[in-house]
């Protein structure tokens, strides 16, 4: 069996998501200069390629000065960006799914230049956690025309930022796995990789909390925001301008079992299971030889990972 042990500054008291009050936006000027990048992979059928034509003419048309961002690799992209960013920038628009988000943030670390988000992949998690339009790109484009801007959380798991959900244990042997599968639409893909990781499936005996406590479990979530995976709402609780992170525990299941709570993860009914235990934490450190975590889709490295919340680290056009 592999060792889970996950150590934080939890706050296990139950918690009520209507209380919190959102953070106040704030308007600026229509942004003159925009960095615009797309992810070509991205999504199906060549959507984010089209949908940056599309913001480009929108924005152009709005009086912006688009300048294209592209790269064969992600290391060149972003390489590529800090450079075009360093000559001034008013915003940098992401267009692609939640990995175009992740190298967005990668690229905006250490500056001012707040992020647009063109919803054009094939996950879309981070535009869904704050209401922006998804697979419409002129709507994202307004929205970036527009300049109303609002502090948002994110994760930082080691030196890598993420905006949605970083996993380990069964989901990131799930997210592994569909990442062999790009011949797949979205959520057949992740059906079939559950699927062939059901008939794995181990649970883990691992620590968690201030107070020490020990039990099996089969997956760790630690979110940023609710949902993963086009709108699994893994951390349903999960806000991304309340400066915590929501921690998600499956305990110790039957094969069976865990397959008939899946489905209850898209709206997140899960959390009412009693194999299932969720907390909030500020930073959590989370162990496990032999586990690797991912985040935004995307692989973040083996564990042991510690998971800290950076509040209002980055301005989001909404």
């Amino acid at each position: 069996m592999v060792a889970f042990v996950v150590f934080g500054n939890a706050i296990l008291t139950p918690f009520d998501a209507t209380d919190r009050a959102p953070r106040l936006e704030v308007s600026v000027a229509r942004p003159r200069v925009v960095h615009l990048m797309v992810n070509s992979g991205a999504g199906r059928r060549g959507g984010p390629v089209q949908a940056g034509r599309i913001v480009r003419e929108v924005l152009m048309a709005g009086g912006s000065d688009v300048r294209m961002i592209s790269g064969p690799t992600r290391d060149e992209v972003v390489q590529l960006a800090r450079t075009a960013l360093a000559g001034g920038s008013d915003a940098l628009v992401a267009c692609g799914g939640d990995g175009t988000v992740s190298t967005a943030l990668e690229i905006l670390s250490g500056t001012a230049v707040p992020l647009g988000v063109v919803a054009a992949g094939s996950g879309n998690d981070f535009a869904r956690s704050l209401g922006l339009p998804r697979h419409d790109p002129a709507a994202a484009a307004q929205i970036v025309l527009a300049g109303r801007l609002r502090d948002v959380d994110l994760g930082l798991a080691g030196d890598r930022r993420f905006a949605t959900i970083m996993t380990s244990g069964f989901d990131s042997k799930v997210n592994k796995r569909f990442d062999r599968l790009r011949w797949a639409e979205r959520r057949t893909g992740y059906l079939a990789a559950i699927l062939a990781e059901l008939a794995t499936l181990r649970s883990s005996p691992f620590t968690t909390g201030s107070e020490v406590r020990h039990r099996n479990a089969v997956l760790v979530a630690v979110g940023n925001g609710k949902s993963y995976g086009n709108g699994v709402h893994m951390c349903p609780d999960a806000a991304v301008d309340d400066g915590l992170l929501d921690v998600t525990v499956v305990d110790d299941i039957p094969r069976r079992s865990l397959l008939r709570l899946l489905p209850s993860a898209y709206p997140g009914r899960h959390v009412r299971h009693p194999k299932v235990t969720t907390f909030r934490a500020s930073d959590i450190t989370i162990d496990a030889p032999g586990v690797t975590a991912y985040a935004d889709g995307e692989l973040i490295g083996p564990l042991p990972l510690t998971v800290s919340a950076l509040p209002g680290a980055v301005q989001v056009f909404v």
